[in-house]
């Protein structure tokens, strides 16, 4: 026969978690203890973070949420946590992590005077100047053929042809304007040798050739 008075949940342990067993008129705890392990998350500056105050077991009704945080250190010292919220939001969410958001969050729910569960969440956060390191540095090794060398690159272009094909304004006006002053002087060269064959006299006819 089993004695009901005798039998309790172990210490520690979570009696809405247990099943009571008539065969060994005991309960058999399911082993959810009051304080869990430290879940540790990551997020990048000046993005969302969401942390749920979620348990595998039934909760009462008229249960409370508690979140509190301990700046910058990862513990279950609950003398290192101050209280953030209170209510029955089990959702905790920054819309902006910033640097200092870094820190050990817990989740403490009770139902009337009594604690249930406590739920850690470590929060590392990566400054955006450490990304942006990371982002190059994925580049660069991206960059690397094997055995540590860079890939070549293409061969610089002679400086003649990148001057034809990426001409200055510049350099094209002078162009244009010595090509002008050469068609000038051929031109001017042209009209002074007609003008000296018009102005020379005609030729003499000998006059012997009338005797």
């Amino acid at each position: 026969m089993c004695h009901w008075i005798s039998s309790m949940p172990p210490p520690g342990f979570q009696s809405a978690g247990a099943v009571f067993n008539c065969v060994t008129c005991h309960y058999d705890s399911c082993e959810f203890p009051l304080d869990c392990p430290v879940k540790e998350m990551n997020a990048k500056e000046n993005k969302r973070i969401q942390m749920w105050c979620n348990v595998p077991f039934h909760l009462p009704v008229d249960m409370e949420v508690i979140w509190r945080f301990a700046e910058e250190v990862n513990t279950q010292q609950v003398d290192q946590f101050n209280e953030v919220t209170a209510g029955m939001d089990r959702l905790y969410s920054i819309p902006s992590t910033s640097l200092q958001h870094q820190g050990t969050y817990q989740c403490e729910i009770y139902s009337g005077r009594r604690s249930i569960v406590r739920l850690y969440f470590y929060l590392a956060v990566t400054p955006q100047v450490v990304e942006g390191h990371s982002e190059l540095q994925e580049i660069f090794d991206l960059s690397l053929l094997p055995g540590g060398r860079l890939v070549p690159s293409p061969p610089p272009l002679p400086h003649l042809l990148l001057l034809l094909l990426l001409p200055s304004p510049l350099l094209l006006t002078a162009c244009i304007t010595a090509l002008l002053l050469l068609l000038f002087l051929s031109l001017g060269i042209l009209y002074r040798s007609l003008k000296t064959r018009q102005s020379s006299p005609p030729e003499q006819v000998d006059e012997d050739e009338d005797l």
